[in-house]
């Protein structure tokens, strides 16, 4: 049997997700371009994207631009940027997308999807980011743990209205699938998109504001009591929420992300390193907005967020380098 084309991909904010994602397809043999800073484009553009993942490492050929404007034509965009520059870069995007052209939310938080449909009035499918990457040079992606995705249809429409076909869901499973990316489709994924972020909330600020890998947190008994409480205080503003939480033991299945991770340090933890804006205020402090619109306190989500605000504030003033 003849093996389908593969669409064209363009990948909007091509940082570790990004690029690690993208990459992966590009080594399976998709047109991929990926759109980002021009440290790391220059570095793409001379030698290709090196991926250095726990199953291989080399250099992958792949078109690269600082342009927005190189995601015109594109079948399928990745949408990496940070959660932070969601609107700014949606706009921008809108015009170089056809109408039946697939968006893939891959950020951290739980309403991107409707923040993009508010801007650019297209509808877009949220994913469920599950990798541990980081940028270690221009051009160069550290990977140390996971790289799978979950996908589905929010229970509200957003933009078209449109809710996508299972069938069309299923089929870019398989797509992302066959460049090395396992792929779930959830009749779930607004509950999968808050127990990410509940994983978030554990883990990212703790990273950054202790420097630690998430192993050595999950083995400190007094940690481990700060996160489970980070947990609880997330869980009681989804439900209050009215989301539909899956039935796991998410305290435990928290502590057990470690296991898969043991190296990772959070997203969080590498923009106070590199000098960067850090998405916390669409983590801890999107729990603190939301529970106190609902009533709902959340005391170590909010010491959590206002410790990484005053580290990134200070961090952010003695930055090495804004393109790295």
């Amino acid at each position: 049997m003849q093996q389908q084309a593969w669409p064209k991909v363009a990948v909007v904010g091509a940082g570790a997700v990004g690029c690690y994602f993208g990459g992966m397809l590009a080594r399976a043999g998709a047109p991929v371009t990926l759109i980002g800073r021009p440290q790391h484009v220059e570095a793409i553009e001379r030698h290709g994207l090196f991926l250095d993942t726990l199953h291989f490492q080399g250099y992958v050929p792949v078109s690269a631009s600082t342009r927005v404007e190189a995601a015109q034509g594109a079948h399928l965009v990745l949408f990496c940027v940070k959660s932070f520059d969601t609107e700014e870069a949606a706009a921008l995007l809108a015009p170089h997308l056809a109408p039946e052209t697939l968006v893939l939310i891959c950020q951290n938080g739980v309403d991107n999807v409707e923040r993009f449909a508010k801007t650019t009035g297209m509808s877009a499918i949220p994913a469920i980011v599950y990798v541990a990457a980081a940028m270690n040079g221009p051009g160069r992606v550290k990977h140390s743990g996971r790289g799978n995705l979950v996908i589905g249809n929010l229970p509200r429409s957003h933009g078209d209205g449109r809710p996508r076909p299972r069938g069309e869901l299923e089929e870019l499973a398989g797509i992302l699938a066959r460049g090395g990316i396992p792929c779930q489709v959830s009749d779930n994924v607004e509950g999968e998109l808050w127990v990410k972020l509940i994983l978030n909330c554990a883990y990212n600020a703790i990273s950054a504001l202790c420097r630690s890998k998430y192993i050595a947190m999950t083995e400190d008994p007094l940690v481990r009591q700060l996160m489970g409480t980070a947990v609880e205080e997330t869980i009681a503003v989804a439900q209050a929420a009215g989301v539909q939480l899956p039935n796991d033991n998410l305290l435990a299945s928290t502590m057990n992300l470690a296991q898969t991770m043991k190296s990772a340090t959070s997203s969080t933890a590498q923009d106070i390193a590199r000098g960067k804006r850090t998405e916390i205020d669409s983590l801890n402090g999107y729990v603190v907005r939301r529970g106190q619109e609902l009533g709902i306190t959340a005391p170590v989500n909010q010491m959590l967020y206002a410790l990484v605000k005053l580290l990134e504030e200070n961090a952010r003033a003695v930055a090495p380098s804004p393109d790295q």
